[in-house]
């Protein structure tokens, strides 16, 4: 067949671009990664002066798997003669442009990845084993076949209730917020609403231009405060290879438990932001005697209704007290969170797929989705996958070891070392031999 794949590559977020690094230096495998957008863009919204990776640049694209590879952030580094600066730099974690840079550079050497083409459709066709595969690209359909998928669409934004509908202008998702950040800070009153790390780097950045704009600032959030992301060096263990097996063998219902005790790992907030912040408020309000801005935790807002002309009326409920709230503001920034991005034609395969829950797929520890009728031609989720695989899916790093899983599934031998070495803890109560 013309334009036939052995994989299709649907998405090119860092977890697919890694993929398709790990293909393209290691295997012959015969791939295509399709992604609609014109270059690869790794949350450009948020993309702020002075905010970092969470964590350390050794979680790059491919390190954890083949620190020889040519597509490490290291040599990233040395070709763009940047080196010796990042050595001065002295810090394991990065800044956030850069990495988004470092992909890029990574992106743009291979010729696998294939931007400005939209995948439109998936279908199994059972009599050629085969995946039909829909693109358009520049106003043009085209059918390609894989034999297997890999789906790598990423997440898209969570807005809870009435307030997607809410959302215009002046009332946004974080996820835009570098697109409306110049018109944001020329408003008399701003609202962020939202406790992770994402609403703490809009706060931080429009508490310290604040002086500049006078604008009224509000933080509200409906849980109980502002914490803390776990960041010690055993509580971080439970980004390893090690627990994601063991968390997966655990029964569905108690890995749904699990998920809702470990939201500490990834929805709190860095505490050097918490630190800047708090030095920030203290140093302003040494002259006001007062704080530069509102800030509450228990406030779940469930409308924003318009009053006027740039003037919304901000409404909800302070869960402890149970008290009506509502606050006049110009502009919103609604830093709840993000869902998977599960694609239409992928929602349709729900009857051939077996299931966890009424919208969790099934997945093997290797990311595989499990079909009824056992076919050969096989698809991986690289999203959606928390309830299988743990809330420290999502890591950067973990990705890596599971694209080296995905590969060594797909050719059929270890082309990689799955595992980058064990952690000091032991999870589960296995015997271990001693």
């Amino acid at each position: 067949m013309e334009d036939m794949f052995d994989v299709v590559g649907v998405g090119i977020g860092p977890y697919n671009l890694g993929l398709a690094a790990m293909i393209a230096e290691s295997t012959d495998i015969k791939a295509a990664f399709f992604d609609e957008n014109d270059v690869f863009l790794w949350h450009p919204g948020m993309l702020l002066d002075g905010t970092d990776l969470q964590v350390p640049f050794l979680a790059d694209l491919i390190t954890l798997a083949n620190p020889q590879s040519r597509y490490t952030f290291l040599n990233y580094a040395h070709a763009e003669k940047r080196l010796m600066s990042f050595y001065f730099f002295n810090r394991f974690d990065i800044p956030r442009m850069e990495y988004n840079a470092y992909c890029q550079w990574v992106a743009g050497q291979l010729s696998n990845c294939h931007f400005g083409t939209k995948v439109l459709e998936v279908q199994y066709e059972a009599e050629k084993e085969a995946y039909r595969v829909v693109l358009l690209a520049a106003g043009i359909e085209k059918t390609v076949y894989a034999t297997h998928i890999v789906v790598g669409t990423g997440s898209v934004p969570l807005l809870p209730g009435s307030l997607e509908k809410a959302c215009n202008e002046d009332i946004i998702h974080s996820s835009d917020y570098r697109f409306y950040e110049k018109d944001i800070k020329e408003a008399r009153s701003v609202t962020v609403i939202g406790s992770g790390q994402s609403a703490a780097e809009i706060f931080y950045s429009l508490l310290q231009n604040q002086p500049n704009h006078h604008y009224t600032l509000n933080w509200f959030t409906r849980s109980p405060g502002f914490f803390q992301l776990e960041e010690s060096k055993i509580g971080q263990e439970l980004f390893s290879p090690d627990f994601v097996s063991y968390f997966h063998e655990l029964p569905y219902e108690t890995r749904k438990d699990t998920l809702s005790l470990l939201g500490h790992l990834r929805n709190g907030v860095q505490a050097k932001t918490l630190h800047n912040i708090y030095d920030l408020l203290y140093h302003r309000s040494i002259a006001k005697k007062a704080s530069p801005a509102l800030i509450r935790a228990n406030m779940e807002v469930t409308t924003i209704e318009k009053k006027g002309p740039r003037s919304y009326q901000v409404i909800g409920e302070q869960t402890q007290q149970r008290q009506t709230f509502a606050y006049q503001t110009e502009k919103v920034i609604l830093a709840t969170g993000y869902k998977p991005n599960v694609p239409r034609w992928l929602e349709a395969m729900q009857t051939e797929l077996e299931m966890e829950g009424e919208s969790e797929f099934k997945l093997t520890r290797n990311a595989e989705l499990l079909f009824k009728d056992a076919r050969k031609n096989r698809m991986f989720s690289l999203m959606n996958v928390e309830h299988a695989l743990g809330t420290s899916a999502t890591n950067l790093a973990l990705s890596v070891e599971r694209n080296a899983r995905i590969v060594n599934e797909l050719c059929g031998n270890e082309v990689f070392q799955v595992s980058p070495g064990s952690v000091f803890q032991q999870f589960g109560n296995e015997e271990d031999g001693s």
